[in-house]
């Protein structure tokens, strides 16, 4: 699939698909938009078709994650975002909190509790490329991202929360869920989005609760009020509707459809064949910058190296501060990759979405391609 390539070689083969972000992500291979056309569209959400279209959703969300019968899951407004700040603005408060960020989302979220809610929070933080101390009591609430979409660093495992904890874990699962194995028994609170590794459309989040989660949302009331769409409750008791396709506010069907379809895709593979072919093309990445010394993964403990965003450096430090910026445009003038500039929080590099809908034969065309532009910018 890739070239033999000489110093300033031109490659001959693309990807045949360039579209490597990392949100919105690829559409699944042989997605077409006539998949649509079942769509309920110009009718309630609350009517027969739309409602079996929602519960199918959280239906199979259950059946291909695994996620444990007496969990609920609801789809929610406001995508990832929307899904973690509903979790945080009505569990939190309840028990100290131990905030984990190693990128820029995780980040956000210490905003959220530090300045918006206020809560006096033990703040973890590291450079991009590496973790905090995840030594953390068993007693506090944590809230962290399973994946820094903006770094390339996940969790290795979970084996750092205590099984025989009394706070509760509120997991960013956003570009992990359905590419990386998610251990439900050490997560209380799980989000993710449909545009991330099914390449679904972006509006809706996933929130999934565990029973301890549920036990806190019906025992405590937080001290701040809560805007309609954060509302999980009603008279101390969870809204059960909800968590069977009963949405608080109006979903789009179209893309309800689209992560239906996207569904589809994903139970022929199954759970293990989504994380294999993130794997893949992970793989195909880690093996161009290990045998060459002008580029290297953000991440500095292969353990923790994301297979879905996967983020590089160049490392010379004396390029231009807008190198990386001019390889990834000439890559996106050249119809090879679009949109694989480094998050603009981020340090200067590249990041390639390896997600499950990314074919690895695709990954592994471009990375000739990579070292191409890289050559020409030096040249340039």
């Amino acid at each position: 699939m890739t070239d033999t390539l000489n110093a300033g070689a031109r490659p001959v083969t693309k990807p045949s698909n360039p579209r490597f972000s990392s949100g919105p992500c690829a559409k699944h291979p042989g997605f077409s938009l006539s998949d649509l056309s079942d769509a309920p569209l110009g009718r309630s959400h609350r009517a027969a078709p739309g409602k079996a279209k929602l519960a199918a959703a959280i239906d199979r969300t259950r059946a291909i994650l695994g996620v444990p019968d007496d969990y609920r899951i609801g789809i929610v407004p406001a995508s990832d975002t929307g899904a973690y700040e509903m979790a945080m603005w009505t569990m939190l408060g309840a028990r100290p909190v131990t905030m984990l960020a190693w990128e820029s989302f995780g980040a956000g979220w210490v905003t959220d509790v530090v300045k918006q809610l206020k809560l006096d929070a033990d703040v973890r933080t590291a450079d991009y490329g590496a973790l905090p101390s995840l030594d953390i009591d068993p007693d506090r609430d944590i809230c962290f991202t399973w994946n820094g979409t903006t770094s390339g660093v996940r969790v290795a495992n979970a084996d750092w929360i205590d099984d025989d904890r009394t706070g509760l874990t509120l997991c960013d699962a956003t570009s992990a869920a359905f590419a990386m194995d998610l251990p439900w028994d050490k997560l209380d609170v799980a989000t993710f989005s449909w545009q991330k590794v099914l390449g679904g459309e972006g509006a809706h989040g996933i929130l999934i609760l565990s029973p301890r989660a549920v036990e806190r949302l019906e025992s405590y009331t937080p001290a701040w009020p809560l805007p309609k769409i954060f509302r999980l409750t009603k008279g101390g008791k969870l809204i059960d509707g909800i968590f069977r396709g009963e949405t608080i506010n109006t979903p789009s069907m179209m893309a309800v459809e689209d992560y239906l379809v996207a569904l589809d895709w994903a139970e022929t593979l199954g759970l293990s064949g989504l994380i294999a072919r993130a794997v893949a093309s992970a793989q195909h990445v880690w093996d161009f910058c290990e045998s060459r010394d002008w580029i290297a993964n953000l991440a500095d403990d292969p353990a923790t190296r994301s297979t879905t965003s996967v983020c590089l450096k160049f490392t010379d430090p004396n390029l231009p501060a807008d190198f990386a910026k001019r390889v990834a445009k000439r890559l996106d003038v050249e119809g090879v990759a679009f949109d694989i500039a480094s998050y603009r929080d981020a340090p200067a590099g590249l990041r390639i979405w390896c997600g499950s809908t990314v074919e690895p034969d695709d990954v592994a065309a471009l990375m000739p391609w990579i070292e191409w532009a890289y050559r020409a910018e030096l040249a340039a």
